[in-house]
């Protein structure tokens, strides 16, 4: 296995993450109801023969009636795998498997991953086009140069479904969007730029020769490999690299660099001296995209030129030319306009609106769920990887362009109603999770695991430390907590800190601060002492108000009202505040926020109003505009009751302070969710169904959360709490350990506490 200095997980890790629910990373689900007899009969014979026919006479309805309008394969013989090399076709599949998931994630695009066991270009050729029937789309992964170059020129030529070589493709479109920007900053125009190579592989080919579609010309970039610059004539260059061949005096990458405006990598670690740098042109552009090392360090670069513009391939930088921004999305367009290919119009106008959206300003909701108000300039030239308008812009770009360049058989009719429908295949939460894990790997934290004798809270413990979130502190009796990191294969389990009450050096601070809070409500300093002695919770909660962690999650032993009332000893609510707490119901397009699901049994007008601003600003930070609707067995007095008062005076409350958000009420769940019934009231202030529900009452907000858990099929997080001083989180008694590290998670990275 390969060493990446930057990896801040453990190879344990990675296997148990693959291991666990069901082994690797996809799964088939039926689109359509699998229930009844009828529902078989439809599905299989005799009702599959109708589009069977139908296709047979006429097979554009392929697209109507199956997946294939739909579906891409990811399509690997694992000759090139990552940076591991050659490790066959079998070693491929975990790659392929997560191609395949990031297309179902960031584009709502169904994949399915085949290896392919041969290293035979016309054998691999002759599989894949046979496949042309069952796909709307091949993606073609980890294939060695120049096989690749082979592979994929033939089956374009072969095939009529778009064809995407994305380890060339791929980097090359951001890269040219980046480069776009850069340009654009330092006031350049591509025509006039000179731009150095480094590195002649099948990335930076494609690269070289997107970079000069979108302006630079062809005798302006000299691409050098191992043997220094490619000109005409030199000894031991192949047909593909001599496409970018030119006439040139130097003969070492040192030489070239000279007054150069760009440096591309796509090499080796190091292969850019700061010395070499420093010889380049005024506010150079350097893209050093080797990987996990680059070429130079940005930090490196800056030194020697503090002017310097710099991207690279990595995360913990800014500017990461990452993938992930481009093909989810070509294909996406590509797919619903029913191409023929991926021609260069469509790349060059994927790279131009992933450049463009670089420049807009951040809409609020995005800001808020990624907690950086990027903003366009030097370290923001490409978009963050997990921007939500990604999907609508450069999938509208490229299927715009399919039509214009003639490869588009189902031309889209009208872009804004087609906008609408991408916006609507993907959920945002799904992207600001990803970025309230990359916030808490930022910021690491303690955080104080309450029950760490448990497995559940063990394992998420172990995770919280091997993905770079930040300290565990392990609560329980010592040798008990160290069986169980042994049991767990843990390598090196005196290597995490654990609390134990028995053995605390500070125990005395805890008991005099337990006491002095609670000796006038009846409770002695023998009860104190017991309490910090005996009470896990307690003793958890202490730790985080004397400092020695940041927050804390606990509830698997106890239920939650006797966690809360545990914890409550402790840790006081914010000034002002009224604690609650929020259920996050999240499904494949939407998410739903509900509250008070855990504490205010009967609330005031006053806890309601605070309560729906204070989850308004969740959602916001979860990447939702928030449309609060307050719930109630009512709409608008329809039918007449008792328990509507503090309902309108919650609603007159947000009425009187103009809050910044879309709200309504008093109002029945059909009335918020369904748009007919929304359509039976067309003076509410609901632009669209609701995705904030405020409760009435603890009874109906409790019950509702649990039930569309149950019966939903959704994705529930929750409850997380709200109001406290500090973060306490409160995990369900049946919670598994990703939801116990969700949970801690978002406590770390102060979405939620």
């Amino acid at each position: 296995m390969s060493e990446d200095s930057n990896r801040s997980f453990t190879a344990r890790e990675a296997l148990f993450y693959h291991e666990t629910i069901r082994p690797g990373k996809i799964e088939i689900i039926a689109s359509k109801p699998m229930t009844t007899q009828r529902d078989l009969s439809l599905a299989y014979s005799p009702g599959v023969a109708v589009p069977v026919e139908a296709i047979a006479e006429n097979p554009a309805n392929a697209a109507k009636y199956t997946a294939r309008s739909n579906l891409v394969a990811v399509i690997s013989n694992g000759t090139a795998i990552l940076g591991l090399g050659n490790l066959g076709a079998l070693a491929s599949k975990p790659v392929m498997e997560g191609k395949a998931v990031l297309f179902k994630r960031f584009a709502d695009v169904d994949s399915i991953d085949i290896e392919l066991d041969t290293e035979d270009p016309e054998k691999f050729i002759e599989a894949v086009a046979l496949m042309e029937p069952s796909f709307g789309g091949i993606n073609l992964e980890d294939i060695a140069a120049p096989e690749c170059f082979i592979i994929e020129q033939a089956l374009r030529e072969r095939m009529n479904i778009p064809i995407m070589h994305d380890d060339q493709h791929g980097t090359a479109i951001i890269a040219a969007a980046g480069l776009i920007n850069a340009a654009h900053l330092t006031g350049r125009d591509l025509k006039d730029c000179k731009m150095v190579v480094n590195g002649a592989g099948a990335s930076a080919l494609a690269c070289t020769a997107l970079i000069k579609s979108v302006g630079v010309p062809h005798e302006n970039v000299i691409v050098c490999d191992r043997s220094g610059p490619i000109y005409p004539g030199r000894d031991g260059v192949d047909q593909w690299k001599s496409a970018h061949a030119v006439d040139t005096p130097h003969r070492s990458l040192e030489e070239a660099l000279e007054g150069a405006d760009i440096f591309l990598g796509l090499s080796a670690a190091g292969a850019l001296k700061p010395e070499w740098v420093k010889k380049m042109a005024d506010s150079p552009i350097i893209f050093a995209m080797a990987n996990p090392t680059p070429e130079i360090m940005p930090d490196e670069a800056k030194q020697v030129r503090p002017d310097a513009i710099i991207a690279t391939g990595r995360s913990d930088f800014p500017n990461q030319v990452n993938n992930v921004l481009g093909f989810p999305f070509i294909f996406r367009g590509a797919l619903d306009v029913q191409a023929t290919a991926i021609n260069e119009e469509m790349k060059v106008a994927a790279a131009q609106a992933i450049a463009e959206l670089a420049r807009e300003r951040v809409p609020e909701e995005v800001a808020a769920a990624y907690g950086i108000n990027h903003k366009f300039g030097t370290e923001y030239i490409i978009p963050a990887p997990f921007d939500p308008r990604l999907m609508e812009r450069v999938s509208c770009a490229v299927a715009k362009a399919a039509m214009d360049s003639g490869v588009a058989q189902a031309p889209i009719k009208d872009f804004d109603e087609y906008t609408l429908q991408l916006r609507s295949r993907l959920n945002p939460t799904s992207s600001a999770l990803t970025r309230v894990y990359e916030d808490a790997k930022a910021n690491p934290k303690r955080m104080v695991f309450a029950e760490a004798e448990e497995e559940v809270a063990l394992r998420a413990a172990i995770q919280f430390r091997d993905f770079g979130y930040g300290t565990p502190v392990l609560v329980g009796r010592t040798e008990k907590v160290m069986e169980k990191l042994r049991e767990l294969s843990v390598e090196d389990p005196e290597s995490f800190e654990i609390a134990n009450s028995a053995n605390f050096e500070d125990i005395e601070p805890m008991v005099d601060y337990l006491y002095k809070r609670l000796q006038r409500r009846g409770y002695t300093e023998r009860d104190a002492r017991r309490m910090v002695n005996q009470e896990r919770n307690v003793f958890a909660a202490l730790l985080v108000a004397l400092g020695h962690g940041d927050g804390m999650i606990s509830g698997l032993t106890r239920t939650f009202s006797q966690t809360a009332r545990e914890v409550a000893r402790v840790i006081d609510p914010k000034p002002g505040a009224t604690p609650f707490g929020i259920h996050m119901v999240v499904g494949k397009n939407h998410t739903t926020f509900l509250a008070d699901t855990t504490i205010n049994e009967r609330p005031s007008a006053e806890q309601l109003a605070h309560i729906a601003k204070e989850t308004a600003a969740v959602a916001r930070r979860m990447g939702h505009e928030p449309r609060v609707a307050f719930m109630s067995y009512s709409t608008f007095g329809n039918p007449a009751g008792q328990w509507l008062g503090n309902i309108r005076d919650a609603v007159a409350i947000l009425d009187a302070e103009d809050p910044g958000f879309e709200y309504e009420g008093e109002i029945a769940p059909d009335a918020a969710l369904n748009p007919k019934v929304m359509a039976l009231y067309p003076f509410s202030r609901l632009s669209g169904p609701a995705n904030v529900l405020i409760m009435p009452g603890l009874q109906s907000a409790n019950l509702s959360a649990k039930l569309l858990r149950e019966l939903g099929g959704d994705a529930t997080i929750g409850p997380m709490q709200i109001g406290m001083e500090k973060p306490v989180q409160i995990a369900p008694m049946t919670a598994i350990a990703p939801e116990v590290l969700t949970l801690a998670v978002l406590a770390s990275a102060g979405i939620v506490g």
